[in-house]
């Protein structure tokens, strides 16, 4: 079988600090960006992959979630325990000063882990933990 990741989600509170992040701070290009406020949703992704990207949307946004289920969500972003990312790249020195430097949140410095990979942990301005291992 021959299959890969097209899109995520990840759920953003804040359109352009969501922008500064991915576009910005990460290099991600910009896809798709439709709606406005709160139901904005922007589609990124690494430059030059197009089949591979991330669509950051309202959280709880289908309409079948209860507004219970939807204060959970948002309670659950709010402590970054909701949703996370794995990404990877060659310099994970330089992606963690770049993010660094950009004001994200930093959760880890690069570290290598017992399992064998070096990594390093943000958190994106939704709360979502972003982690990057070093390719090898």
């Amino acid at each position: 079988m021959d299959i890969s990741i097209h899109w995520t989600f990840l759920p953003h509170h804040d359109p352009d600090a969501s922008l500064a992040f991915y576009r910005d701070a990460l290099g991600f290009e910009v896809r798709n960006d439709v709606g406005s406020g709160a139901m904005r949703w922007i589609t990124v992704g690494p430059a030059g992959r197009p089949g591979t990207s991330i669509v950051l949307e309202p959280p709880a946004a289908d309409p079948a979630v209860t507004e219970d289920e939807r204060r959970t969500v948002v309670a659950m972003m709010a402590k970054g325990s909701y949703a996370r990312l794995t990404l990877a790249a060659a310099d994970l020195d330089g992606v963690f000063a770049r993010l660094q430097a950009g004001g994200a949140e930093v959760v880890q410095e690069p570290t290598v882990q017992p399992y064998g990979i070096r990594d390093c942990a943000f958190r994106d301005p939704a709360g979502n933990l972003i982690r990057i291992n070093e390719l090898r």
